[in-house]
């Protein structure tokens, strides 16, 4: 007997939503529907295919290009973004029996999510937790927006719903994609995140891979991470931190709600090895606080070329122009750096 898969939303109600799943025999054209809770209403879900289907309601002000655009994260495998459709794939094994590739597109005011296979409702309401955290659907930017369009200059970033910037579903993940940044180019960036994934990551049912875990991590040498990574002087840097998060000496996952001043979330993050101020105010990004600038010989070039008529400007001048945003500045400014990464000469480049 060959049955067709359909879902309907029965009740909007938030706390009392009903998912229903409709099998219809082709043969007789019977159907039998089962119904089960769902956790949220914004989230409707439909089988067909061996494969699972999820749909998120989004904020008005969310824009999904500028928010898989918003860094370099598309690029960086377990990500992966089909341009020519504008699709976003992802392996995500958070909390997962295992793996699950997950194919992102965006509708109006929604998110389509389509998973590698069908999944119990646990695993979706997993999977649609990590969707929501990595396009940071419920950061409230509300503020920001009115801060910055306060100046004519910056009134774009609301009217085109920037602001939100792609992240892992771990801050673990982020945290060692953030160590493979410094000090390099883009391409050993690539290379060196590509080997993790490749070399420790499990996979899914297409074959893509996870992001490793910090207990595979800490199982590995510094050899391999310079050998088989080729990490150079990262390579111990990344045993350790693999080491401590393992261990639960350093549980990164707390910074998301850690609100410490400031000086002293920087300096438990500048604790791992390999994390300085860059790294550090990037990944405060990450985590919703934006008062750090991050600068960079990239930031700093496009400001000389954007705001100082192609000169050189030092970090305080730097700092003097985007401080009129107060604890929104870090954001202004990457916004500002990367206005045009839209035109289609620029995703081109992707």
């Amino acid at each position: 007997m060959q049955l067709t898969m359909a879902l309907v939303v029965a009740q909007n109600v938030v706390t009392q939503t009903l998912v229903c799943a409709r099998t219809t025999n082709r043969r007789t054209g019977s159907q039998t529907e089962v119904c089960v809770p769902q956790l949220r209403a914004i989230q409707q879900v439909a089988l067909h295919c061996g494969r699972m289907e999820l749909t998120i309601t989004t904020p008005k002000t969310f824009n999904f290009h500028r928010t898989v655009l918003s860094h370099g994260w598309c690029a960086l495998l377990p990500f992966e973004l089909d341009k020519s459709k504008w699709k976003l794939l992802r392996v995500l094994d958070r909390d997962q029996r295992k793996p699950v590739t997950v194919e992102i597109t965006s509708r109006k005011n929604s998110l389509r999510i389509v998973t590698s296979r069908a999944v119990s409702d646990r695993a979706a309401q997993n999977i649609i937790r990590d969707v929501r955290h990595m396009f940071r659907l419920d950061d409230d930017l509300q503020l920001f927006y009115e801060v910055i369009s306060a100046d004519t200059e910056f009134a774009w970033i609301s009217e085109q719903g920037a602001g939100r910037l792609l992240r892992s579903p771990t801050v673990y993940e982020d945290l060692v994609k953030m160590i493979c940044t410094t000090n390099c180019s883009w391409a050993l960036t690539e290379k060196m995140v590509t080997a993790l994934v490749n070399e420790l990551g499990t996979k899914s049912d297409d074959g893509r891979k996870s992001f490793p875990t910090a207990k595979v991590m800490a199982e590995q040498s510094v050899a391999f991470y310079r050998d088989k990574i080729r990490s150079g002087y990262r390579a111990p840097y990344l045993e350790e931190l693999a080491q401590r998060v393992a261990s639960g000496e350093l549980n990164v996952e707390s910074w998301l709600t850690n609100d410490a001043p400031l000086a002293d979330l920087m300096k438990e993050m500048k604790s791992v090895k390999g994390v300085g101020n860059y790294a550090a105010e990037n990944l405060l990004k990450l985590i919703g606080r934006y008062d750090g600038l991050a600068l960079d010989s990239w930031t700093r070039a496009q400001f000389a070329r954007i705001r100082n008529n192609g000169r050189a400007a030092n970090d305080k001048k730097i700092g003097r122009y985007y401080a009129r945003f107060n604890t929104w500045r870090g954001l202004a400014l990457w916004c500002d750096m990367t206005r045009h990464w839209l035109d289609p000469e620029n995703v081109a480049k992707w």
